[in-house]
Formats: C-alpha cells, structure tokens, sequence
C-alpha cells in the first residue's frame, strides 16, 4: 500500500520537480550524529600559521563543490570559487594585499575595531597568502545575465555567499586542513588581478592548507548556548 501510494504521488508531481530522496534516521543516530558532527566543528580553529605542503586539487574541487550545495535565492548560486595555485599570482595577491591592509592598519582603523583585533595578534604582514599551497577567493555575484542577455539583479547574494562559505570552511575541516577567513580591506584588487567581471565582487580571501609546525591560535573562548541562543517553548 505505501509503494502504490508513493506512486499515486509520483503522478501528481509537478512539472520541473522531483521527489525529495530523504533517509530517516533513528531518534538516538540523530543524537550521536549532532553529538558527533558538533565536537569535530568544535575543534575547529582558525589559524595564520600554514605550511606549503602540498594539498591535492581534488581536495579543493570537493570543497568548493560542498560549498555550492548552500541553499541560494531562487537558486542562482550567485558565486564563484577562484583557486590559486600559481606562486606568482599568490605572491601579486599579496603585495596588493599588504598595501591596502598597511594603510588601514596605519590609518583608517576606527578605535573600536582596532580594540576587538588586538587580542588576535593582527597586522598588515600576510604571509599565508604565498605560504600555503592554495588560495582561494570568494566572489559575489551582484548580477546575473538572462536568457535574453539582458544583465539583472540576483536576489539575496550576501547571505547565499555567506551560506556557501560556512559550508566550504567546514568542508576544509572536516577534510584535515585549515583555513582562514580573510577580508583585505578594500577588496577591489582582487577582481583586477584575477579578471573578474565587473558583476563579481570579491567577498572572502580563503588560504588552504595544513598548519605549520608549531601554529598558534589565540587563547579564546566560544560563547556559551545562554549567550548565544533563546528558546521559546
């Protein structure tokens, strides 16, 4: 009876839709699984110390794919995933990097910024940049071109974006390697450098690799689930 009826359903579904392919899971996998799922995240730590050992590209590619199943407004996934390799491209990214964080290290730092940064050990030097053996930049898509050529806005690319890259970070994680959430400040010389289109805006500078020997984090705390949450029951 269940069969027939699931076929019963099958005939009614629409047009451009599929069945959604769920698996239940038991009450107590559901528990280990988060339990699980929450303490490998739990270690996650974000670090600028890389080493350049070598990282596969299939590696990155599986990332990146991860990361392009975050849900996006009506699904434009409005994002691309640049990755460098290339020692002479990481080494340009670098110095044009160096030059606009030098200025705002120097210059352009509000008080109430630079207070929240002091406890990371922060500064204009970027050295993970042409330490590790990836680079890879997010790009936003502020536009989208249609079917008729005409150029037209997408919907929701911020958050999308943000969606996608929490997935690739975790991805990264949960792949053995680190990362790192990088935001130049300005970002405009990566379109140049890299020759992005003027519908792309650069949102994320993620290096990629394995740690350094002897890395370091700062010695911070998460917030708590009461400091971070309410329930309403």
């Amino acid at each position: 009876m269940a069969d027939e009826a699931f076929g019963q359903f099958m005939g009614k579904h629409k047009e451009g839709f599929v069945p959604l392919v769920f698996h239940e899971v038991s009450v107590s996998d559901m528990e280990l699984r988060s339990t699980e799922f929450l303490e490998m995240m739990g270690s996650r730590r974000t670090t600028r110390h890389f080493s350049s050992r070598a990282v596969s590209r299939s590696l990155i590619e599986n990332a990146i794919m991860t990361g392009s199943t975050a849900p996006s407004g009506a699904h434009l996934q409005p994002w691309t995933f640049v990755a460098i390799s290339n020692p002479g491209l990481k080494r340009k990214i670098r110095e044009a990097a160096e030059v606009e964080e030098k200025r705002f290290y120097e210059e352009r730092i509000p008080d109430e910024w630079e207070e929240v940064l002091a406890p990371l050990g922060t500064d204009y030097v970027k050295e993970h940049i042409t330490d590790v053996p990836w680079l890879v930049v997010l790009f936003r898509h502020t536009q989208r071109k249609r079917k008729n050529g005409e150029w037209s806005p997408t919907y929701y690319s911020q958050e999308s974006c943000g969606i996608a890259a929490g997935m690739f970070i975790s991805a990264i994680h949960n792949m053995g390697l680190v990362t790192l959430t990088h935001t130049p400040s300005p970002m405009g010389f990566l379109g140049e450098i890299l020759g992005r289109g003027e519908h792309e805006k650069a949102m994320l500078l993620m290096p990629v690799g394995y740690p350094a020997d002897g890395a370091e984090v700062p010695n911070l705390q998460r917030k708590a689930l009461d400091e971070i949450s309410d329930f309403i029951e």
